[in-house]
């Protein structure tokens, strides 16, 4: 047996659905079996099999099953399911009460895995409702297992749970990974991490760390092994990264005329004064804007913190540079937003910044394509076919191109493309990115923007290739949002802010987890608030004189425009929505907001949905209204109440619920035991330089050919190859 052999080479008795299920798991080698890591570990009970067991005690077995029947019990007559559990050294009962359906589940001789609590007598133990696990697995598989000395003597150890999918179950895995390594394939593959590294941060060797992980004797051998895996993988990421950003430096970039006397003169033009932060961020893009190769730039800043006028004034100055060895025409700017209606109010935005200045503006999404200003009137834009538009992109006639994913289509060419804007950065992920990067020959500035605060450790792992600026204070008059977090009881203080603020002549979001009403048979369901029901109950039972609107993702986008343009204009007094408010929709009118099932949301959505009434100088309100009041719910809130800025949120969330709800480790790529590494900055900064002080020896990796080959696997991860 071989890393590189196919598992279905070894494992001839696989079934249709476990062949699926293998392959929904990504894993296809016998390399990937060893590197698909348990999610926990359950304690095997004092010695992991049936005569080491006493009453009281938490269990988990292997063996079969013998005899199932459903039955009565003695003395209340409730129906229940029964079953002999059977291993090498002896036999107990397992009893399911009031589940009798699980009897015609089970069948002699089949092989499971069960955990629970020993109940009864010492003379007559069982266990109760235990947890069982099924898997096609050989019987003769059974007894001899990896927690077994070579004497055969059972030894006091953890069961690996493993992430599974329908099909295949840690049972299965189980025991496919103990022929693996008596096999010794695992013994076969070569250490990626040099061994210098692994001493210098006494890490234990590939070979020693995958029979730790997944047959650890105790917690410390798991712990020590899944440290080692974090660092490889965040290491791999490292190099992935930051060789990407050595090959780009070495490109050239489309030289960009930095003015500064007419920069300031554009920025003066502004409605408002800039911020510091805006000023500092500005600056940084201009210096880079004078350098040879491209700018690689991460910019967040929190909700209203202005981001949009950063990106309109160095747009200003590349739509007004020529192409080099042209004594007429304009380099280009693609700003890419994630949503339609995103798009629509940035290209209203930059039409008012620019409208002092003969600079054209296009808009493109997926249903229209307009440019500012009109051949019939200047204040005005106008709609244009999609062949005109893409004919006045590619003669380079409109200057700055503000769009959704259709401006990342084959279809649409630039002429001088010089600069490169994303907007909510984490809604794309790099593939995106790459795309729009890569739509010219010359490699554009790239300026990625998030109002989405991200930790540090996500920062400098994912979005390693960039450099960071942060927008770190908010424009004059703005007040503080005042966060209140209220129990079902005290629903109707909300409500009476609502009116008060109706009164004012102001307007209100309240946002629901769902759009329909649920499945009425799941009963945890029912408590989550509908958008459609919801804005039903407020028309007839709180603001029966207010007018409601709604919005959500299932609408066509001109309901959507149609709803968020009557919103916008005044014409609706409350939207009820879901969380499709939660980017860049700006209602300076709106000055409350309610957050129904806010326990639902993650703590960086909810503070994006609070930032939708911090849009003008007027107070604003947030109402988290949860319908759940556990302990986790609890802290939660208040941290969301609590927290000075997005970013210190984003930090708790981290820590809470991990990186996957802040970037999502699917679209990353980025495995579960890598996500919750990004909670150590220590280790993020070492690998950090460690990659560095690599590359900068070997800058090919010419030396490390398996860590290349790592390398090209995690950049391939986040679409960097």
């Amino acid at each position: 047996m071989r890393p590189e052999d196919t598992v279905e080479q070894h494992f001839t008795r696989l079934h249709p659905d476990q062949k699926r299920a293998l392959r929904k798991l990504g894993i296809g080698t016998i390399r990937d079996l060893l590197y698909h890591f348990p999610a926990r570990y359950e304690a095997a009970g004092p010695a992991g099999t049936v005569s080491g067991i006493a009453p009281g005690a938490d269990v988990t077995l292997i063996g079969t099953i013998r005899k199932p029947e459903t039955k009565k019990s003695w003395k209340s007559r409730r129906p229940m399911a029964e079953a002999w559990f059977e291993d090498s050294t002896g036999k107990i009962k397992l009893r399911w009460f009031n589940q009798p359906y699980i009897a015609k589940t089970l069948h002699e001789g089949q092989v499971v895995k069960v955990a629970g609590r020993v109940t009864g007598s010492a003379e007559a133990p069982y266990i109760a409702n235990p947890d069982i696990d099924r898997a096609a697995v050989a019987p003769e598989d059974v007894h001899e297992t990896l927690f077994t000395h070579a004497s055969g003597k059972s030894i006091d150890t953890l069961y690996p749970v493993y992430p599974e999918s329908q099909g295949i179950s840690s049972l299965w895995f189980f025991h496919a990974l103990r022929k693996v390594f008596e096999a010794h394939a695992h013994e076969q593959l070569e250490d990626p991490i040099p061994s210098e590294i692994l001493e210098r941060y006494r890490l234990p060797s590939l070979q020693s760390a995958l029979v730790w992980i997944h047959a650890p004797r105790k917690t410390d051998d798991a712990q020590t092994a899944r440290k080692r895996f974090a660092f490889e993988e965040i290491f791999a990421l490292q190099l992935a990264v930051q060789k990407r950003r050595r090959e780009i430096v070495e490109e050239k970039a489309l030289p960009v005329a930095v003015d500064r006397a007419a920069l300031r003169s554009f920025i003066d033009s502004f409605p408002f004064p800039p911020t510091r932060a805006q000023t500092r961020a500005i600056d940084a893009i201009v210096t880079d804007f004078e350098k040879a190769h491209p700018m690689l730039r991460l910019l967040e800043g929190d909700v209203g913190s202005g981001k949009t006028a950063v990106a309109a004034a160095t747009s200003y100055l590349v739509a007004t540079s020529t192409p080099p060895g042209r004594i007429a025409g304009t380099l280009q700017v693609a700003y890419l937003v994630p949503t339609e209606i995103l798009a629509k109010q940035h290209f209203s935005t930059f039409v008012s910044y620019f409208r002092d200045h003969p600079i054209p503006i296009g808009l493109v999404t997926g249903n229209e394509c307009r440019v500012f200003p009109s051949k019939v009137r200047y204040e005005e834009s106008a709609k244009i076919s999609k062949a005109a538009f893409r004919k006045r992109i590619l003669d380079g006639t409109i200057p700055i191109v503000i769009g959704t994913h259709a401006l990342i289509e084959r279809s649409l060419a630039f002429k001088h493309l010089a600069y490169a804007i994303i907007d909510e950065q984490h809604r794309f992920g790099t593939v995106h990115r790459q795309k729009l990067v890569t739509k010219d020959t010359v490699a554009p500035h790239l300026l990625s923007m998030s109002a989405t605060p991200i930790p540090r450790t996500l920062a400098l792992t994912i979005y390693g290739d960039l450099d960071l600026t942060v927008l770190d204070e908010m424009p004059a008059g703005r007040k503080p949002i005042r966060t209140e977090v209220l129990a079902k009881d005290r629903r109707e203080e909300a409500y009476a802010r609502v009116r008060e603020e109706l009164a004012q002549g102001r307007q209100a979001y309240v946002i629901c987890p769902r759009i329909d009403e649920p499945d009425p048979t799941k009963e945890l369901a029912l408590q989550a608030k509908s958008v459609k029901a919801e804005a039903e109950r407020l028309k007839k039972e709180v603001f029966p004189t207010a007018t409601i609107g709604i919005l959500h993702s299932k609408m066509k986008p001109a309901e959507k425009e149609a709803s968020m343009q009557a919103f916008a204009g005044g014409l609706v007094d409350i939207l009820v929505a879901t969380s499709v408010v939660e980017v860049g929709v700006n209602v300076p009118n709106a000055t409350v907001i309610l957050i129904e099932g806010a326990e639902r949301f993650g703590l960086s959505q909810l503070h994006q949905l609070r930032g939708r009434v911090i849009r003008s100088t007027h107070q604003a309100y947030c109402f988290a209204l949860p319908e759940s009041s556990g302990q986790t719910t609890h802290e939660r809130m208040k941290a969301f109440k609590e927290a000075k800025d997005g970013f210190e949120l984003a930090e708790y969330d981290l820590a809470l619920r991990g990186a996957g709800e802040l970037a999502g480790s699917r679209q990353w790529g980025v495995s579960d035991i890598a996500m919750e590494a990004l909670k150590n900055i220590r280790m993020v900064e070492a690998a950090r330089t460690e990659a560095a002080r690599l590359l900068d020896a070997d800058p090919k990796l010419a030396k490390h050919p398996v860590l290349a080959s790592r390398a090209r696997g995690a950049g391939a991860s986040l679409h960097l190859e």
